[in-house]
């Protein structure tokens, strides 16, 4: 007796709209997340007066190079000369603006310890100048 074969269908699965099935189920998590941002602290940034220029009387230029070399308002001084030279100006004029100049080659330990100076004469304007750099 012979048996008869049946013919056996091979089953597909159709992957021709995958693509699109998996783009929108893609875009619906998209479009119902919710992406959390941060708060951060909530405080309140002083106000700049801008606008207004120091007077050249009320300014104190300090210059820092890469050669650890320092300039006040265009004289060269040894880093152990900065306090004393600061606080006589500083018992001048207490409103005095020390403009803070520094190379970005120049060594950090440098800034610190003129920062230290500055610190020890009590120079409590002391401003970092930079230039800006538009995107």
């Amino acid at each position: 007796m012979k048996i008869a074969r049946r013919i056996r269908m091979t089953s597909t699965i159709p992957t021709a709209s995958m693509s699109d099935i998996i783009f929108n189920l893609l875009l619906f998590f998209m479009v119902t997340s919710i992406f959390k941002t941060e708060e951060g602290l909530q405080i309140q940034l002083p106000r700049a007066k801008s606008g207004t220029e120091a007077q050249q009387q009320q300014l104190i230029h300090i210059w820092a190079d890469r050669f650890s070399r320092i300039s006040i308002n265009d004289k060269l001084v040894r880093i152990e000369h900065i306090q004393g030279i600061i606080a006589s100006r500083l018992e001048e004029n207490r409103g005095l603006i020390i403009a803070f100049n520094v190379d970005n080659r120049t060594k950090y330990k440098l800034v610190s310890d003129i920062m230290e100076q500055l610190k020890e004469a009590n120079a409590i304007n002391v401003t970092f100048t930079s230039v800006y750099e538009s995107d």
